[in-house]
C-alpha cells in the first residue's frame, strides 16, 4: 500500500495562503501530494485593501463575502480549506495601541486557540506543517498567534496524554516558517529591472526593506514552482477586498520573477527525520520514510 504526502499550511486570515508559499501548495497538489490549508479566523476585521470593493454592501457583509473570496481561492490553488472558527483579532494602530477586542483569536489562551488545529492535525495527518516565524512573519497578533499554536499543535498532536478528545495522536515530521519576502529577492527583480531599462514598481517597498531593523531567518529550504506563479496570482486575485489586481504586485513582468527568483523560500524550524540542508523539498528526508 502507498500514501500520499500530506502538507498542511496554518494561517492566520483568508488570503495569506495565497501570498505566502501558494506555488509551493499548487506544485504539490499538481505532483499528487494532499494539502490542507488551516485558517484560524475569518478575517473580519481586515481593512478593504481595494478601492473597487469599498462599498456600503461589502463592508457590511466581510466575513461571508472573505469566505466565498476564500472558497475561489482554494478551488484555484486545488487545496482543501477549513476555518478553525476564531475571531480576527484586527491590527491595532496608534500610539498607544489600543487594546485588542475582548474574545479576538489573539486573546485567547493558548490551549483554547490550539485545540481545532490539534484535532485538524490528528485527522489530516500531515507530514509537513509550514506557519510563520516567532514574530508573525509581520507584527500583526494573529500571525504572531498563529506561529505560538501552530508550535503548541506540532508538539502536541503526537502525544496521547495532550488534548484528549480531539482523536488518535499523529506527529507530524517537518514544520517550516515561511521566508515570504527575502531581500535578495527584491534586489534580484531590481538588478533585472535596471538591466532591461524597465521601472521598478517595487523600488518603493525595497527602500523600505533595506530600512528594517529586524533579521531575517536564514533559508533553509527554496521550493522551486515558478511554473505555478500564474495560478499564485490568480488566488491573490480571488481576494478581491485584500488585492487590487491593478496594483503594484502585478507589475513585473512575468519573465523577469521567474529569471530573478524562482522558488518560494522557507526556514526548516523542526525536523524529525534526516535532512540535509539546504534542501529543495519541503518533503526531503519524509519521501524516505513515506511509501508513496
Amino acid at each position: 500500500m502507498s500514501e500520499r504526502l500530506r502538507l498542511m499550511a496554518v494561517h492566520a486570515h483568508p488570503d495569506d495562503e495565497s501570498s505566502k508559499g501558494a506555488a509551493s501548495m499548487a506544485r504539490y497538489v499538481n505532483e499528487g501530494a494532499e494539502v490542507l490549508v488551516v485558517t484560524l479566523t475569518g478575517g473580519e476585521a481586515g481593512s478593504i485593501l481595494n478601492p473597487a470593493m469599498d462599498r456600503p454592501e461589502i463592508r457590511e457583509n466581510i466575513a461571508e463575502v472573505r469566505r466565498k473570496e476564500m472558497a475561489e481561492a482554494r478551488e484555484i490553488l486545488g487545496v482543501h480549506q477549513e476555518f478553525a472558527g476564531f475571531v480576527d483579532s484586527g491590527l491595532p494602530e496608534g500610539d498607544p495601541l489600543p487594546p485588542l477586542p475582548e474574545g479576538c483569536f489573539a486573546m485567547q489562551p493558548l490551549e483554547t486557540a490550539a485545540e481545532p488545529l490539534v484535532r485538524s492535525m490528528r485527522s489530516f495527518r500531515p507530514h509537513v506543517v509550514t506557519t510563520y516565524d516567532e514574530k508573525g512573519g509581520y507584527p500583526h497578533p494573529d500571525h504572531i498567534m498563529t506561529n505560538k499554536v501552530s508550535v503548541e499543535a506540532f508538539d502536541a498532536a503526537g502525544d496521547p496524554e495532550r488534548y484528549p478528545g480531539t482523536g488518535d495522536p499523529w506527529q507530524p515530521l517537518k514544520l517550516y516558517y515561511h521566508v515570504s519576502f527575502p531581500q535578495a529577492r527584491f534586489e534580484r527583480v531590481a538588478e533585472l529591472l535596471d538591466e532591461r531599462g524597465l521601472e521598478n514598481p517595487l523600488a518603493e517597498w525595497l527602500e523600505r526593506m533595506r530600512k528594517r531593523e529586524f533579521p531575517e531567518w536564514d533559508i533553509t529550504t527554496q521550493v522551486k514552482c515558478d511554473e505555478f506563479f500564474e495560478t499564485r496570482d490568480r488566488a491573490l486575485i480571488a481576494h478581491a477586498t485584500q488585492i487590487d489586481p491593478n496594483g503594484f504586485w502585478f507589475a513585473v513582468p512575468m519573465d523577469v520573477q521567474r529569471e530573478a527568483w524562482p522558488h518560494e523560500d522557507y526556514h526548516l524550524a523542526r525536523s524529525l527525520v534526516d535532512t540535509d540542508v539546504p534542501e529543495d523539498d519541503l518533503f526531503a528526508g519524509v519521501r524516505d520514510t513515506v511509501r508513496v
